[in-house]
C-alpha cells in the first residue's frame, strides 16, 4: 500500500528570512580521521549538508555556549543530545526556552519523560500499552532485590541511554547486581527488565498539519532472536552484517496492532514534531511489547527514518524539509 501523504515544503520567503541554527556535536566535523561517535558523526555531517542544500538561511554550531546569550537566530534545529553528561538531552531545548527561541521537537519536560525509560514505561502502561515488567535502581538510592522482576535472563542498562550504550546481560541476581553497579559507576540510573526474544519493530512518526503520521515501519530482523544488540553494532563500530538486517515490516496484522498501540502511546507527548517508537515482536506468537521511544531521534538516511522515507516515496531532503516545515508552521514562522 502506498504512503498517502505528500511531503511538506518551505516557501522561498521563509528560507530567505528565517534564521535557522543547526546545532549538533559533530556538525562541524570535516569528515577526516575517525570520529568517536561512529556513524553518528556521519549522520550529523549529512544533516548539515541536507539543510544546506535546502537553501536555508543556516548557521551551524556544535556547542551549547552559543545559546547562553542571544545568538540572533529565529529557530534552532537541536541535535546536541548525548553531550557527555547526565540528562544532556534536555539542555538545548531548555536554553532555547531561556532565550525565547522556537526550536524543533518536544519541550524539555517531554524530552525528559521520553528519555527516562522508567517514566516512559509508566506512561505507556497508563495508556494501555503492554510492556515488560521492570525495576528502576536510581543511583544513590537503596538497591532492593525484591523489586527485580522474575526471569531467567535480564537486560540491565542505563535508564537514559541511547543505541544500547552501557547495556549488560545478566542471568541471576548476583549478575544483575554487578550490572547495576557498573551502570551506576557510569553515572547513570539502572533499568532492569527480563530479556524478550524476538526482533525490534521501529515505528517512525512525523507530524503533518498538526497530526502525527506513522510512516512505513521497519524491523531489525535478527538472525538469532536471543542476541542482545550492542552499542558497537548500532553505531557500526563493529561488523554486524551477519547478525541482523533492517528490513521493511510487512506483517499486516501486526502492523495494525502496532499502529493502534503507537497511537495510544504517543498522545502524552504531543506536540513532538517527530519521534520513533520501538516494540519487540515475536512473529511466531504474535506477541508485541513496548520497549522505548525516542523523540528527536536519529534521522540519518541509512537508519530507520531515512529507510522508511524511501518506502514512502520521499527523498532524504523531503523528509527533513517536512519535519522542519511542520515545526516552523507550528511556531508561527511560516504560513
Amino acid at each position: 500500500m502506498s504512503f498517502p501523504h505528500a511531503p511538506l515544503t518551505i516557501d522561498a520567503a521563509t528560507k530567505r528570512d528565517c534564521r535557522i541554527m543547526f546545532i549538533a556535536k559533530n556538525a562541524l566535523w570535516d569528515g577526516s580521521g575517525s570520529a568517536e561517535d561512529g556513524n553518528h558523526a556521519s549522520y550529523h555531517v549529512e544533516m548539515r549538508e541536507v539543510l544546506t542544500r535546502l537553501g536555508l538561511n543556516l548557521r551551524v554550531e556544535n556547542r551549547f555556549e552559543v545559546l547562553f546569550e542571544n545568538p540572533e537566530v529565529d529557530f534552532v534545529f537541536p541535535l546536541l543530545n548525548r553531550a557527555g553528561f547526565f540528562n544532556s538531552e534536555m539542555l538545548c531545548p531548555l536554553l532555547c526556552e531561556r532565550a525565547g527561541i522556537p526550536y524543533l521537537g518536544a519541550s524539555p519536560i517531554l524530552r525528559g519523560l521520553s528519555d527516562d525509560k522508567h517514566l516512559a514505561k509508566r506512561s505507556v502502561v497508563e495508556a494501555g500499552v503492554p510492556t515488560a515488567p521492570w525495576a528502576i535502581y536510581r543511583r544513590g538510592a537503596p538497591i532492593d532485590p525484591s523489586l527485580c522482576p522474575a526471569g531467567e535472563r535480564f537486560v540491565v542498562k542505563p535508564n537514559n541511554s541511547s543505541a544500547s550504550w552501557g547495556v549488560n546481560d545478566a542471568t541471576d541476581w548476583a549478575s544483575v547486581r554487578t550490572a547495576i553497579d557498573s551502570v551506576h559507576e557510569l553515572g547513570h540510573d539502572a533499568l532492569v527488565e527480563p530479556f524478550i526474544e524476538g526482533s525490534d519493530v521501529e515505528v517512525p512518526v512525523v507530524t503533518i498539519n498538526g497530526e502525527p503520521v506513522i510512516m512505513p515501519m521497519m524491523i531489525f530482523r535478527q538472525a538469532d532472536p536471543s542476541h542482545l544488540r550492542t552499542y558497537q553494532e548500532k553505531r557500526d563500530l563493529v561488523d554486524r552484517s551477519q547478525k541482523y538486517s533492517l528490513d521493511p515490516f510487512e506483517n499486516a496484522d501486526m502492523i495494525a496492532q502496532i499502529t493502534d498501540l503507537t497511537q495510544k502511546a504517543m498522545q502524552e507527548y504531543r506536540p513532538f514534531d517527530y519521534g520513533r517508537w520501538e516494540f519487540r515482536v515475536n512473529e511466531d506468537t504474535g506477541e508485541v511489547t513496548f520497549l522505548e521511544l525516542n523523540l528527536n531521534c536519529n534521522l540519518w538516511s541509512q537508519k530507520v527514518f531515512g529507510r522508511s522515507a524511501e518506502l514512502a516515496g520521499w527523498t532524504q531532503e523531503q523528509l527533513i524539509e517536512t519535519i522542519l516545515a511542520e515545526s516552523l508552521r507550528r511556531h508561527g514562522l511560516m504560513a
